[in-house]
């Protein structure tokens, strides 16, 4: 009687969900000196209720991605940084926009009228999720 075969484990970018890697894929148009908010994102990808996946997404960011995935440039639709329990991350964010241009007031909000980004145009959208190479 023979052992089974063990199939070979897929490479690390293959274990990533596919809307983790949508998302990702995204981010990275996201044009530096502007901002998204986690709705936006799952309303291009064609889930609009699916912000707090978004920010999953972006919480579980690979290593390797981290300084291809402007991670930063996404925030919450009141114009702030979410928290969520992390205590350095907001302040990095912040950080990393301000050096990008992105002002924020006060009360610690930017505006979204003025740097909020358009989004992608409709052809690239239609062609997201049928193509996703990183």
């Amino acid at each position: 009687m023979s052992t089974p075969r063990r199939r070979p484990q897929p490479a690390a970018a293959n274990r990533t969900p596919l809307f983790h890697r949508l998302v990702y894929r995204l981010v990275r148009r996201v044009p530096r000196g502007t901002v998204v908010t986690y709705g936006q994102v799952a309303a291009i990808l064609g889930h609009p209720r699916a912000a707090r996946a978004v920010g999953t997404a972006l919480r579980q960011l690979p290593p390797v991605l981290q300084r291809t995935v402007p991670w930063q440039r996404v925030i919450n639709a009141a114009g702030r940084i979410s928290h969520r329990g992390d205590l350095f991350r907001p302040d990095r964010q912040r950080e990393l926009l301000e050096a990008e241009g992105v002002a924020f007031d006060c009360s610690g909000r930017v505006d979204l009228r003025r740097v909020r980004w358009k989004g992608p145009p409709r052809e690239w959208v239609a062609k997201l999720s049928a193509e996703f190479p990183f």
